[in-house]
């Protein structure tokens, strides 16, 4: 399975409709892959909390239309990324998008754990309450945004819904750059996965992005990792993995299950 991952930079000075079409045509050009990956909340920037009403969308408004023109066009399965999307009593949520190779969507994720500690998305967005999970051909991939990586029971609730491939969207900050790279690479390890993980670059709201999207194998291993600035990281994986490290290693069967529960 090809996957690209499209680190695109994120600059205030370029409109969103512009930066829309100019990341519809970057997905279009990726027509040899499988799946094609978007960061989080690109139209807008991660940080730019001032910009998430202004800029807002039905969950089928522009973004969406565009993103399923796109995969349509490519006939790629495309993730595409996060958008702050509006529902029809006026709640703000980071929601991702997952279209076939059709244009259909396939899966919409509302995030779940929001960033900013009483402040910023925490207070601004809603949180999203359901695990998604969504079928390719090649892998079953789990949805995950940003700082939804450092909990690790939102990965273990979408293994046991057998997801075999974790997709996390990120505008994740350049000054926690060493943590962004340590928990995708303790996800794989722990729920034996690959993680794909795309970041974005550029400096949202004063904030320099880590960029460093990475492809992390099901043994924790770094299958490709790209740099800061605006790239397009393309990798060849085997799905085939997932189940061949589980049947050697089974560490999944050992789990107990029980210490997760409420009391």
């Amino acid at each position: 399975m090809r996957a690209s991952l499209i680190q695109i930079a994120v600059d205030e000075d370029e409109p969103v409709e512009a930066r829309r079409q100019r990341a519809a045509a970057l997905v279009r050009e990726q027509s040899g892959s499988d799946l094609v990956v978007l960061p989080e909340l690109w139209t807008t920037g991660a940080f730019a909390f001032e910009r998430f009403a202004e800029h807002a969308e039905p969950l089928k408004g522009p973004t969406y239309e565009t993103m399923a023109d796109a995969a349509r066009t490519a006939g790629v399965w495309l993730h595409a990324g996060s958008l702050p999307e509006r529902d029809e009593q006026g709640t703000l949520y980071n929601t991702s998008l997952v279209f076939s190779p059709s244009g259909d969507l396939a899966a919409a994720y509302r995030k779940i754990h929001r960033f900013g500690f009483d402040k910023g998305e925490a207070v601004l967005m809603g949180a999203g309450d359901t695990p998604v999970t969504v079928a390719l051909p090649d892998t079953t991939v789990g949805l995950a945004t940003c700082y939804d990586l450092r909990f690790p029971e939102l990965f273990r609730a979408l293994v046991d819904a057998g997801a075999e491939t974790f997709v996390v969207p990120a505008g994740w900050p350049e000054r926690r750059r060493a943590h962004w790279t340590l928990l995708a690479r303790a996800r794989a390890v722990e729920n034996q996965t690959f993680v794909l993980a795309c970041g974005t670059a550029g400096t949202h709201a004063g904030v320099p992005q880590a960029g460093h999207s990475i492809v992390v194998d099901p043994w924790g291993e770094v299958v490709a990792e790209a740099a800061a600035d605006e790239e397009i990281l393309t990798v060849d994986i085997d799905p085939g993995r997932v189940a061949v490290t589980r049947e050697q290693f089974p560490v999944l069967k050992d789990r107990v299950p029980s210490l997760h529960r409420p009391a």
